[in-house]
C-alpha cells in the first residue's frame, strides 16, 4: 500500500474519531432536551435541605462573563434560573447579587459557602467565613438582580446576563440559623443551537473521515505471491465463493518451535507499535463495514476494493494477536502490512463471495450473531481492572473478573514455557479452535459471508476439514 493512502486512512481515522463523540454528544443532549424538562422548559434538580447556624449561605461565584463583542443572540439566549425556596424555620430570603456587592455587604458576617455539591446521595461541603457582625435585613438591599422573600413555597426568575454573581439564602432578619428547602432549575434557548452544533459538526467530521478511509483503502491490492514450497491455503487470497455451505473463513496458525522461554512476557509491549497502528485501521475497518453494508443492500455485492482492505486489516490483527495476545505461538515478530504474508506462521484467508443476501445486512451483524457473542464473551474476555476513589485512603485498583478462558491458556501456556521451555501442544489446539471460532464470527458480522458460523471448536494448527476453493483466475 503507497504511503499517501495510508496518511489518508490515518486522517480519516482522526476524523472520525473526532465525530464519535460529537455525534454521542449531539444525542444524548437532544434527548435530554427532549425529555428531561418539565412543563415549563426547566432542567429541575430535586430539592435538598441546605442548613447553617450562621446567617447566611452563599454559593460560589458564577463567572458569566461574556466579551463585549459576543453576538447580541448569544446574550438573548443565556438562559432563565429558577429557584424555588422553602424555609423549614420561618421565613427565608434567596437572592442573586453582583459578587462585588455580595461580599461587601456579608463583610464580617459569619456566612457558609457552598464549595463543593453532590447529588445521589446528595451531599454538600461548606467552607466557613467567620464574623460578629449582624447585617442588615437582605430584603432592604437595592443590589439584587432577582430576590424573593416570605414564608412557604416562593419562586424566583432570573435572566442571566454577563457578569460575577453570587447566591444568597438567609433568614429575612440577618439572623443566624439559616433552614430551607431549595430546587433549582435552568433552561437556556443554546440548547437547540448546540444540539444542532454537535451533531452538524459531527456528522461533516464522519463524512469527511469515511471518504479519505474510502480513497486510501480503494485500490487496495493484497499480497497473493507465496513463498517457496508453502502450499496453497483452503482459500486462496480473493477466490470466490458462489454460496453453498463450505467455510469460507481459514484460519491457521503454525505452532513456530523453538520458543523463548521469557519472550512471551514483554510480547505485547513490543507490539505496541503494530497496536496503535491497528486503532486506526480497525476505525476504518468499521466505517468501510457500513459502506459495504449499503453497496450490498443495492447490488448484493461486497465492493472488492472495501473487502480486500478488510481482510488485510483482519489478517494483520490475526499475527499480531497469535504473536503477543491470543497464542504467543511465535517469536517472529510480525510485518507491518496487510498483504497476506503466506511465509508467516499466522494465516487468514475468506473467500471472496460472488453474492450476498440484501436482507441478511440487516440483522446478520447483530441479531443472529447475538448466541456467537455471548459465548465469545466468556471465551476470550481478559481481566478487568475496576478504579475506586475510597476516601481519605485515596484511588485504587482491584481486579474484578479473572479473565476469560482465552486469557488463562494463554497465562498457562507461558508459565509452562517459563520453566520447561515448551509449549504444551494441547493448549494450542484449543487456543487455535477459540481463535477459528472469533474470526469466523467476526466474518460474518462483518458482512463478508452469508455463511452463519458453526457452534464448534475446530481445534488444530490447520484446517484439515475445509473445503477448497479454487482461486480466482489473475
Amino acid at each position: 500500500m503507497r504511503p499517501l493512502k495510508i496518511v489518508l486512512i490515518v486522517l480519516g481515522s482522526l476524523f472520525a474519531l473526532v465525530a464519535v463523540p460529537l455525534i454521542i454528544g449531539g444525542l444524548v443532549l437532544g434527548w435530554a432536551y427532549g425529555t428531561q424538562r418539565d412543563d415549563d422548559g426547566y432542567f429541575t434538580a430535586p430539592a435538598e435541605r441546605f442548613e447553617t447556624d450562621a446567617q447566611a449561605i452563599t454559593s460560589d461565584g458564577i463567572d458569566l462573563l461574556m466579551e463585549p463583542d459576543t453576538p447580541g443572540w448569544v446574550r438573548d439566549r443565556l438562559g432563565d434560573v429558577r429557584l424555588r425556596v422553602e424555609g423549614t424555620g420561618g421565613e427565608v430570603f434567596a437572592g442573586i447579587g453582583p459578587e462585588a456587592d455580595v461580599e461587601a455587604y456579608l463583610q464580617g458576617v459569619a456566612r457558609d459557602q457552598i464549595t463543593d455539591l453532590g447529588f445521589d446521595p446528595f451531599e454538600v461541603e461548606y467552607r466557613r467565613s467567620p464574623g460578629e457582625q449582624t447585617p442588615a435585613p437582605p430584603g432592604d438591599q437595592t443590589f439584587w438582580v432577582a430576590q424573593t422573600s416570605g414564608a412557604g413555597t416562593q419562586t424566583m426568575d432570573w435572566k442571566a446576563e454577563s457578569g460575577r454573581w453570587v447566591v444568597v439564602l438567609m433568614n429575612t432578619d440577618g439572623s443566624g440559623g439559616v433552614q430551607a428547602e431549595v430546587e433549582a432549575g435552568g433552561r437556556s434557548d443554546l440548547f437547540p443551537v448546540a444540539i444542532g452544533g454537535l451533531l452538524g459538526a459531527g456528522l461533516v467530521a464522519l463524512l469527511i473521515g469515511t471518504a479519505l478511509i474510502l480513497i486510501g483503502a480503494l485500490g487496495f491490492e493484497p499480497q497473493r505471491e507465496r513463498a517457496a514450497g508453502e502450499p496453497e491455503p483452503a482459500f486462496a487470497a480473493g477466490a470466490g465463493l458462489d454460496g453453498g455451505t463450505a467455510q469460507p473463513v481459514v484460519l491457521e496458525g503454525r505452532l513456530d518451535e523453538p520458543l523463548s522461554r521469557w519472550l512471551w512476557l514483554v510480547k505485547w509491549l513490543l507490539a505496541i507499535p503494530h497496536f496503535i497502528l491497528l486503532l486506526f485501521l480497525w476505525i476504518a475497518f468499521v466505517l468501510l463495514t457500513f459502506v459495504a453494508g449499503v453497496a450490498i443492500l443495492f447490488t448484493t455485492r461486497y465492493p472488492r476494493g472495501i473487502f480486500e482492505f478488510n481482510l488485510g486489516v483482519m489478517r494483520w490483527t490475526w499475527r499480531v494477536t497469535y504473536y503477543a495476545t491470543s497464542a504467543i505461538g511465535t517469536d517472529r515478530y510480525p510485518p507491518f502490512t496487510l498483504g497476506a504474508a503466506p511465509d508467516y506462521p499466522a494465516t487468514l484467508d475468506v473467500a471472496y463471495p460472488e453474492r450476498l443476501s440484501r436482507w441478511l445486512v440487516l440483522v446478520k451483524w447483530w441479531l443472529l450473531a447475538i448466541p456467537h457473542y455471548l459465548i465469545l464473551a466468556v471465551l476470550t474476555s481478559g481481566p478487568t481492572w475496576q478504579f475506586a476513589d475510597d476516601g481519605d485512603r485515596g484511588s485504587g485498583g482491584f481486579l474484578l473478573g479473572g479473565g476469560g478462558l482465552v486469557f488463562l491458556l494463554v497465562l498457562i501456556a507461558g508459565v509452562v514455557l517459563l520453566f520447561r521451555a515448551r509449549y504444551p501442544s494441547g493448549v494450542h489446539a484449543l487456543l487455535m479452535g477459540i481463535n477459528r471460532w472469533g474470526y469466523r464470527v467476526l466474518a460474518y458480522a462483518g458482512l463478508m459471508t452469508d455463511v452463519y458460523p458453526p457452534f464448534r471448536l475446530d481445534q488444530g494448527a490447520t484446517e484439515r476439514g475445509a473445503a477448497v476453493a479454487e482461486p480466482a483466475p489473475s
